[in-house]
């Protein structure tokens, strides 16, 4: 008896000490994901901070390009005071370098932008979806930067599953429920999102939602602009996170080439 419970002791201590497959997966998949995170926003010299943080970005195409959300870049800057467009990128011992970059590429419909590096500068890419490959109940993961660099400028990685595939205007109930938004988004035609069992931060705006075993993007994580159209009917913010699928972000690329 004194035997057994001894060999039940050890399978336990040994179930508790090891790590899930799934967990190591990811934390190889981070390391090759983070080289490919930027941070998205603006330099001015004459304010403080000099540099405020708009968002989350990650470098997709020949390496030379970065994805985000078309509301994270700013419709347009303070040429007077000389404030610019910048991503921060990080080197392999974590040092910081910003580099000043140009909107090359704009779908306001999926809320999603394109801007370039300087010529010569590149980073590496990462994999988009080609369709709709998601799937209700799969583990996704995301790295951006939450709360608005109040925690400073350190890529930080979530994890969840998606929760569901769902249209990107919430049905509603009374046409007064619906704010001009969400009617632009009927007139030019819903289109399935994302919903995660994740909590994402207004910094994360922009941030590459991928699969945690392959690295590849699924999606680019949205934290506003779906909000507009499928939560308009709510009274207040149900704090859901959603997603817009990869392959609107891969033509968008494909159209600027």
């Amino acid at each position: 008896m004194r035997c057994v419970r001894q060999t039940l002791i050890a399978l336990c201590a040994a179930l508790t000490l090891a790590p899930p497959s799934a967990r190591a997966d990811l934390v190889e998949t981070v390391q090759r994901i983070k080289p490919s995170i930027v941070a998205v926003g603006t330099m001015q010299r004459d304010r403080t901070p000099q540099f405020r943080l708009l968002g989350t970005g990650f470098v997709v195409g020949d390496g030379s390009l970065v994805a985000t959300n078309s509301h994270v870049v700013p419709a347009t800057l303070d040429n007077e005071h000389f404030e610019e467009l910048i991503v921060v990128t990080f080197g392999s011992a974590g040092e910081q370098k910003a580099a000043k970059v140009t909107k090359v590429g704009s779908d306001p419909m999926h809320d999603l932008a394109l801007l370039k590096f300087p010529h010569g500068v590149s980073f590496p890419a990462l994999t988009l979806d080609d369709g709709m490959h998601a799937r209700e109940g799969q583990a996704i993961a995301f790295t951006g930067f939450p709360i608005i660099g109040a925690l400073g400028l350190n890529r930080a990685t979530h994890r969840g599953i998606v929760a569901s595939i769902t249209p990107v205007v919430l049905p509603t109930e009374h046409g007064s429920q619906l704010n001009p938004q969400a009617i632009k988004r009927i007139r030019e035609g819903a289109f399935p999102v994302l919903q995660l069992d994740a909590t994402a931060y207004p910094g994360n705006s922009g941030s590459p939602l991928y699969d945690p075993d392959t690295g590849l993007v699924l999606a680019v994580v949205n934290m506003v602009f779906v909000k507009g159209s499928k939560e308009t009917a709510l009274t207040q913010p149900s704090g859901i996170t959603y997603a817009i699928p990869a392959q609107h972000l891969r033509a968008l690329v494909e159209s600027v080439r």
